[in-house]
């Protein structure tokens, strides 16, 4: 194996990089991190493979696990590439996002992250223009990286996630909880061992969703009803009930909607909480469909922007970027910005 396409195993220690002159001449513009166990990587990263060993100003990297990808960072710094790219799902994003922001490895200056739509739902991906076939992406990023990245660098806030007092938060960009976290592990746990497109699997999960708020309905074959939970924010608001939907981002757009604008407060982190009755989710989902979310108000959809957020309830999960953690009564979870980065996005 080349030494620009390294796979680290829990029985390796890290390998000698750019040990040799030519190395050294020829550091590679792009590092990228691959986890094979991502979804979309079970069938392309063959391809991925085949793609890197033509391009020597790639160096690749494949983790075993996630809890690798400190040490993979860690050698990928002594690279010094001019681009980090995450090939996997969003759950690889937030794990590489976590160790940089924890790590330090790159010091005070990372390298911009560009991601691969390599996963289930390519959140992040999609928010950074790539979509579609992996290995068409990271030939776009190829070119890009040949000359300056200037005109398709943007600024991403990011979540700082910590519960019970950590000090070492978890980094992410998507939070979903109450109704939308009961339905990403109903989708997680029943509909994707069918084998369905991804696509057809979201939609089956929503319409799930929608027949159980509809009707009232209680089965195992369907989502369960939202716990209670109690949502607060830096502005001394808080909301407390069932919602259907819960989500924070920083990201500017969701899987349906256009840039995603609050219609209230100010902060990175956009809040989003759909009230579990009918009218409200279909006002919502009518807004999104439109491209008109958060251009008004609408009753029963609160949507503002902040910059702290405390969720706590019984029994209430909440899903950061594939990760589930859950937040008790007298145990919330919080939710900070954490420093920005750099990302490097693709032409729409």
């Amino acid at each position: 194996m080349s030494n620009t396409q390294l796979k680290l195993k829990d029985d390796e220690s890290l390998p000698a990089i750019c040990a040799d002159a030519a190395c050294r001449k020829n550091r590679p513009r792009i590092a990228l991190l691959s986890n094979p166990k991502s979804t979309g990587n079970l069938a392309q990263l063959s391809r991925i493979r085949a793609y890197c060993a033509d391009h020597p100003d790639i160096f690749h990297y494949e983790v075993e696990h996630v809890d690798q990808i400190g040490d993979a960072l860690k050698t990928i710094a002594r690279v010094r590439p001019k681009m980090l790219v995450v090939n996997g799902g969003d759950g690889t994003v937030q794990a590489a996002l976590t160790e940089i922001h924890n790590g330090g490895h790159f010091g005070s200056t990372p390298p911009p992250m560009a991601v691969l739509p390599s996963g289930k739902t390519n959140l992040i991906a999609l928010d950074l223009g790539a979509h579609g076939d992996p290995i068409a992406a990271l030939e776009q990023l190829v070119e890009l990286a040949q000359g300056d990245l200037g005109d398709h660098l943007v600024a991403r806030e990011l979540i700082a996630l910590r519960k019970d007092g950590s000090e070492r938060p978890v980094i992410g960009m998507f939070l979903g909880g109450a109704g939308l976290a009961d339905s990403m592990l109903y989708c997680r746990d029943k509909i994707y061992p069918l084998g369905l497109p991804n696509g057809l699997s979201h939609a089956l999960t929503a319409i799930a969703v929608l027949v159980r708020l509809m009707f009232g309905l209680r089965a195992s074959f369907l989502p369960p009803k939202a716990s209670p939970l109690h949502v607060s924010t830096g502005h001394n608001e808080s909301l407390t009930g069932r919602f259907t939907l819960l989500a924070v981002t920083t990201l500017e757009k969701l899987l349906l909607s256009g840039n995603l604008v609050t219609t209230s407060g100010r902060g990175p982190l956009k809040l989003l909480a759909v009230e579990e009755r009918p009218a409200s989710v279909m006002r919502m989902v009518v807004a999104t469909l439109l491209g008109k979310l958060g251009r008004r108000p609408l009753r029963g959809v609160h949507l503002q922007g902040t910059d702290e957020i405390s969720i706590e309830g019984e029994r209430t999960n909440v899903i950061l970027d594939g990760e589930m953690f859950s937040a008790e009564v007298g145990k919330p979870i919080r939710l900070n910005p954490a420093q920005p980065l750099s990302f490097v996005r693709l032409a729409a």
